[in-house]
């Protein structure tokens, strides 16, 4: 074999290693991006834009003012989410091998180790945290800092003990808006301030009450899921679907009223426009609601779940639509 056939056996060996590198990075990072749940993430940062714009309205920013506190807002929000999540997945890995939805994902499909998991969601959680604190304000790291606890110290060991973990659950996912409203706030002392005031948590009461059904209808069609994970959730305690039903209908019916506290809290900022949306979406969801509850299947489950995917956007476009048009008129 001459030295160039060598050269070109050679080649042809280390093409492949090679080629394979970018290939294996973008994996690592699609499983490092699946870790930190970014649908999950994307929701939080939405709910907090909506807090943030809100409390917003009420003063005067300069521009470059603005800019810098919506990025570092919205950054270590989007940081301490997804370090939530990622550690989220780490304590539940052996669980999720078990639950076919949840099996394909990276630490319990062994595409990622679990060290590698928990270093990713400590740094994300922690660098999150730390940039609210220096670049936004203590108020709002100290609520992200809440979420975090809340969601992994509470929630997610309450989850294979007691269907009540869904309550429990739905205190760190309404919290966001309020990181929002107290980043929009001009001094520390107004952030902390205004973590009393009736209005920002009004927008936690919507994202509390919402969660309850949306979760529900989800549970209720991976109820074999759940059952193989070891999760207490209500439709595995409550096989006829019952009380499952009954309590779907009671919290969507419950956004009604609940959705309409906004408008006396904000009457500078929310009207007649937001008022109708917020009616007919939750209108529609309690009737979706009311059928799978007269119908306990997962086809009208599942007519709850788009219902409740539907419900929140469009309440909250229609939130930030009305208050802009007002402080506008």
């Amino acid at each position: 074999m001459s030295r160039f056939d060598r050269i070109a056996v050679s080649r042809a060996a280390v093409a492949p290693t090679v080629c394979a590198r970018p290939a294996l990075t973008r994996a690592s990072m699609r499983d490092a991006m699946e870790l930190t749940k970014p649908r999950i993430t994307k929701m939080v940062l939405v709910t907090t834009a909506v807090g943030f714009t809100l409390a917003a309205m009420s003063r005067s920013w300069g521009a470059l003012e603005l800019f810098l506190v919506v990025v570092f807002c919205m950054v270590g929000t989007a940081l301490s989410a997804s370090g939530a999540n990622a550690l989220n997945q780490w304590m539940e890995r052996s669980r999720d091998a078990d639950m076919p939805r949840t099996s394909g994902r990276p630490l319990p499909a062994a595409r990622m180790t679990p060290g590698v998991g928990l270093l990713i969601g400590a740094l994300c959680s922690i660098t999150g945290v730390a940039m609210l604190w220096l670049f936004v304000n203590p108020a709002a790291a100290m609520v992200s800092l809440v979420t975090i606890v809340t969601y992994l110290l509470l929630y997610t060991p309450m989850k294979p003990v007691t269907p009540l973990a869904t309550l429990v659950g739905a205190v760190p996912g309404a919290l966001p808006p309020l990181i929002g409203w107290a980043a929009a706030q001009p001094t520390h002392e107004a952030a902390w301030a205004s973590l009393a005031q009736p209005a920002g948590w009004s927008l936690f009461f919507i994202m509390l009450v919402w969660q309850i059904p949306h979760f529900l209808a989800i549970a209720w069609m991976y109820r074999g899921d759940y059952a193989l994970g070891g999760y207490r959730v209500l439709p595995v305690v409550d096989p006829s679907g019952e009380r499952t039903a009954a309590a779907t209908l009671l919290w969507a019916l419950a956004l009604l009223p609940i959705s309409l506290a906004p408008i006396h809290f904000m009457p500078a900022s929310l009207g007649w426009g937001y008022a109708v949306i917020a009616v007919g979406a939750g209108a529609y969801f309690g009737y979706t609601a009311l059928r799978f509850a007269m119908t306990r299947s997962d086809a009208h489950a599942r007519r709850v779940f788009f219902a409740s995917i539907i419900y929140l956007p469009l309440t909250l476009v229609a939130m930030v639509v009305d208050a802009v048009v007002m402080a506008v008129v």
